[in-house]
């Protein structure tokens, strides 16, 4: 199978792959690097000393509480859902990396086995293992 053939049924390849992000994952990558860094850490570290003594200052232990908790699951819960775009981003480029490259060994396999037949029994279980038998069937 050749790239061109790769790219027709799987869609891109890695190298195909554009800049192009939309607003949301452009944003999801700007906080990812943001809340990534050890600066980062080290304020909420300071927010939280820095809330521990308000006690003295408000005016019962329920309000006390009710800040940082309210605070910290307002914060945990979008920081979630922003980090777990850029994740999966990432997932799926590693993905399509090892598919391209089980999809170059498949190929440089299929190449040899005219001279070693064997490496047709290994080339069908490497196709199976990443799963490319079902594209396989999609170049008909």
């Amino acid at each position: 199978m050749t790239a061109t053939e790769v790219r027709k049924h799987d869609g891109e390849m890695p190298s195909d792959v554009t800049g192009k992000l939309s607003i949301f994952d452009r944003f999801a990558s700007a906080v990812n690097e943001f809340v990534s860094r050890p600066w980062f850490f080290m304020f909420c570290v300071l927010l939280v000393v820095l809330w521990a003594p308000s006690f003295v200052v408000l005016p019962s232990i329920d309000t006390w509480q009710l800040i940082i908790n309210t605070a910290t699951t307002i914060v945990t819960f979008l920081l979630v859902a922003l980090l777990q775009n850029t994740q999966k981003r990432a997932d799926d480029a590693s993905q399509k990396k090892l598919n391209a490259i089980a999809e170059g060994l498949s190929d440089l396999m299929e190449k040899l086995a005219a001279d070693h037949p064997e490496l047709r029994d290994d080339r069908m279980e490497l196709r199976k293992a990443v799963g490319l038998e079902d594209r396989e069937g999609a170049e008909d």
